[in-house]
């Protein structure tokens, strides 16, 4: 079903595209590019959607290389992709204006309810399923005029933060080396907005997911503060976790998607903390000497070690010294006291229990609960231990249930309040440290030292955190610079990664995913 949709819609849309406009070229483009040509006359809505269709046909599922290795990143095109296209082409002739995401192509991860689209979070379990309405994240996209393009393969439901493999569609790679994993588990998203298949994407973070590839596909990827963007309508790992956010290739298009998305949901009680602080247009914070005057504390716990990879420890180091050069002041090293003793047992989740919640505002969903999805088989054999923890009896030193959200768990209470302690006495404005201290893993390999560490600071703590490209190992893999500072700092954080990303210029589009001839 999905490879016979897939292609039949691209078939359709190559056809169209022959008869109706020339190709844009849309790689590597920005929100602002894009929209600017359209304004100006030199392309239309339709013929940037029928460009990124070009590509994914051209890239996602063919072979490259002499391996033959292929992306994987796409698991399902919208069929009216090209009808939204043309609404956004008959609202600009009429108007004269193009809405702040009109003319967006977006990819969206494949754990957002996406009205009339398949949504599976990477399950086969879930395969046919197509929700009513949309997660309220992709209702204010479209919204705002963003044409939905497709959804995007993901670690199967959003357990791994290493790989993205899934049984609904396989195996996604990192498009800068598809030896290699574009870690997890929005993986879909990175290398697909990476090898420049859709303009931007919306990714989920409970540990590390948006951040963690975002990194390793050279991208911007924003954790926001915990209520600050709705999680109604996506499918949960662990539901006081998890957060949604931006994806995309510079900073200044993930500030326009975080504009769009931010704000209160009624259907989510945790975003009444959004209406506390006033509403942003995160575009204002694009300060290209952003970085002047910042206080920043340097995390060296998280590179100093014996498994960092040497060549992220040199571009981290480098990265330090833009950071000085555009006039922050590091405390280095900035460290917590008792770190250690407060990270034991932050963690707390009950996947079955929030599932099971989600499943049952969906009754035309397939399953409705984990243990029949667990008894009917269908899915790999990576999540199985995750799956049968999930539903076994509870031990002593559980934390799964009750898991309070980070504003009202003891633990994270607790280690939130030491975070902004230490951060106060140095007279912090935000922390760095990279995103991964090692570079992308081989596909299969889960020995080798992963280097993550983006699982405690930012999830949990409820504070936001982006991840900016800072340059790249090993030839061509990207590492990425985190940024992160007190709850609802999006704004500084913005101002902070925008001067050092156009200071650095560290992005590198992957050469495997060209321009089209």
């Amino acid at each position: 079903m999905r490879r016979t949709l897939l292609f039949s819609v691209l078939a359709c849309a190559t056809a169209l595209f022959a008869q109706h406009s020339a190709r844009f070229e849309v790689t590597g483009t920005g929100i602002a590019e894009t929209q600017a040509a359209i304004r100006a006359g030199h392309t239309t809505c339709r013929a940037v959607v029928e460009s990124y269709l070009a590509r994914i046909k051209a890239y996602d599922q063919a072979a490259i290389g002499p391996d033959g290795l292929r992306l994987n990143a796409i698991v399902l095109i919208n069929p009216k992709a090209l009808e939204e296209a043309d609404a956004c082409d008959r609202n600009l002739a009429a108007t004269h204006t193009l809405p702040a995401l009109g003319g967006v192509a977006m990819l969206i991860k494949d754990n957002y309810d996406t009205a009339g689209l398949q949504t599976t979070g990477g399950s086969l379990a879930m395969k046919g399923f197509v929700p009513e309405h949309d997660a309220t994240m992709v209702s204010k996209l479209r919204a705002a005029g963003a044409i939905i393009l497709g959804k995007t393969n993901m670690a199967e439901w959003a357990f791994s933060p290493y790989l993205t493999a899934s049984s609904i569609a396989g195996i996604t790679r990192n498009p800068y080396d598809l030896t290699r994993v574009p870690a997890g588990s929005s993986g879909g998203t990175a290398a697909a907005v990476a090898a420049s298949l859709g303009e931007a994407g919306l990714g989920t973070d409970t540990g590390n997911s948006i951040r963690g590839p975002s990194s390793h596909n050279g991208l911007v990827g924003i954790r926001p503060t915990l209520g600050l963007t709705s999680r109604h309508g996506i499918i949960p790992l662990f539901a006081h976790n998890d957060v949604g956010g931006p994806m995309a290739r510079t900073v200044a298009d993930a500030a326009v998607l975080l504009t769009v998305v931010a704000g209160p949901d009624a259907a989510d009680p945790l975003t009444a903390l959004a209406a506390e602080h006033p509403r942003r247009d995160y575009t204002q914070s694009l300060d290209r000497h952003g970085l002047k005057g910042a206080r920043i504390g340097v995390f060296r716990q998280y590179f100093n070690t014996p498994e960092t990879d040497p060549e992220v420890k040199e571009v981290m180091e480098q990265a330090l010294k833009i950071l000085q050069q555009e006039g922050a002041v590091l405390v280095d090293p900035f460290t917590i006291p008792d770190e250690a003793a407060l990270e034991k047992n932050l963690w707390c989740g009950d996947f079955e229990a929030d599932l099971n919640a989600y499943l049952a505002e969906h009754p035309n969903a397939p399953y409705h609960d984990l243990k029949s999805i667990l008894a009917s088989g269908l899915y790999l054999p990576y999540i199985a231990e995750d799956m049968k923890s999930s539903i076994a009896a509870p031990q002593k030193d559980d934390r799964r249930a009750p898991c309070p959200d980070v504003y009202h768990d003891a633990p994270k209470i607790a280690f939130r309040t030491a975070l902004t302690a230490a951060m106060a006495g140095e007279h912090l404005d935000a922390v760095v440290y990279p995103t991964w201290s090692n570079a992308p893993r081989k596909v299969g390999d889960m020995t080798s030292p992963a280097g993550d560490n983006s699982q405690v600071l930012s999830p949990q703590t409820g504070f936001p955190a982006i991840t900016v490209p800072m340059g790249v190992t090993h030839g061509n893999l990207p590492a990425g610079l985190t940024i992160l500072g007190p709850a609802f700092s999006e704004a500084t954080l913005i101002r902070y990664a925008y001067d050092f990303e156009q200071s650095t210029h560290a992005r590198q589009a992957p050469p495997l995913f060209p321009a089209l001839p």
